[in-house]
């Protein structure tokens, strides 16, 4: 095999004496102890201070792109700075029976809205020191109409002034209609579990013609309440989405509602439960949907229109909330409130907590 016989540098003198040792092995495994000439070194500098500038200059780059590469986008909620919101209805007879227990414990998990079902048989007062003593503030309320509450009930039949006067000492300015007109004979069943079917059977008996009468009804009743400070909006179920003659109530009441009186409380799990997609709802109704049921549904429900789903915690359902809760900003919802629907996998507070702790890191 050639060897490479190279001699030092002749401005190397203090070398000669080493290279015989180190000539004959090839300089691939032992290189050349040799010092290059004043100008090689000059040369080598120019090449290293280039090198050295074009490095410096890419890592000053590359530090300067850093913050926007690595910073963290912040989640959905903190990002809008809006509230989590709950609706009490959720947590079952738990406010009747410990109202300051409930929601100091809403509280802690990091809720700060509370809409309301009712007054759980209590003075609008000892309501509102409740959620001023836990720190949550009430912003909405859903109330009924005559043919759902024993006589003498405060409903959205009621005079105005009374409904502005208890709902002010609340605190709230937003009252929701949650379930659609019924005949004027119909009658709340004795037993709990027949309230469904009847309920059903009610809405079913009214027809499209319903719909149109309780888009009247909402417009009246909002008109009224408007000079008091009270804004009107009515919560959907799967009811509404019923074909019926190459429409749905729905299609029917939205069209009778008079955007400027009355808004829209959009249930996600029950449009879903529908078998409508949320994301197309809410772009379609845009600047309509003041308010959001953030609710989940599991993958096993079906489509249906007899207010029947099978619930999850939100984000462990089948709802896309990657496209949602967007679709929610660009119409301008301004309140957001998680919901569940009975039965539960767990304790119902461990469910609200996993719903809020999901919302509350989400990214969209």
């Amino acid at each position: 095999m050639a060897r490479w016989i190279i001699p030092p540098c002749s401005s190397c003198p203090q070398v000669w004496p080493l290279w015989a040792r180190w000539c004959l092995p090839s300089p691939l495994t032992h290189p050349r102890p040799h010092r290059p000439g004043p100008w090689r070194m000059h040369k080598m500098s120019i090449n290293l201070n280039r090198r050295g500038l074009l490095a410096g200059m890419g890592a000053l780059g590359f530090a300067a792109a850093a913050p926007a590469i690595a910073a963290p986008r912040k989640p959905f909620f903190a990002k809008l700075n809006k509230p989590i919101g709950l609706q009490l209805y959720t947590l079952g007879d738990a406010a009747t029976k410990d109202l300051d227990g409930t929601l100091a414990k809403l509280a802690a998990i990091g809720y700060r809205e509370i809409e309301l079902p009712g007054f759980y048989g209590m003075d609008p007062k000892a309501l509102r020191a409740a959620a001023d003593k836990a720190g949550l503030r009430y912003t909405s309320m859903h109330m009924t109409l005559p043919a759902r509450v024993p006589p003498g009930s405060l409903t959205l039949m009621s005079s105005p002034q009374e409904i502005a006067d208890a709902l002010g000492t609340l605190g709230i300015h937003q009252a929701v209609l949650p379930m659609p007109l019924l005949p004027d004979n119909w009658t709340p069943p004795s037993n709990p579990a027949d309230m469904r079917p009847a309920l059903i059977a009610g809405v079913e008996a009214g027809g499209l013609d319903m719909w149109k009468r309780l888009g009247g009804v909402l417009n009246e009743r909002a008109a009224a309440l408007k000079p008091h400070g009270i804004d009107l909006g009515y919560h959907n179920h799967n009811m509404e989405f019923k074909p019926q003659g190459g429409t749905t109530g729905w299609e029917v009441l939205t069209k009778e509602l008079d955007p400027k009186l009355v808004f829209l409380e959009l249930d996600l799990g029950w449009t879903t439960a529908a078998g409508h997609d949320a994301a197309t709802e809410i772009a379609k109704l845009k600047g309509r949907i003041r308010m959001v049921h953030l609710k989940d549904v599991k993958p096993t429900t079906k489509t249906n229109y007899t207010l029947q789903q099978d619930p999850t915690e939100v984000g462990s359902g089948k709802l896309d909330w990657h496209r949602i809760l967007p679709a929610c900003a660009a119409s301008g919802v301004t309140n957001y409130f998680v919901e569940q629907e009975p039965p539960f996998a767990s304790d119902r507070f461990t469910a609200v907590k996993k719903s809020f702790d999901f919302l509350s890191r989400f990214v969209a």
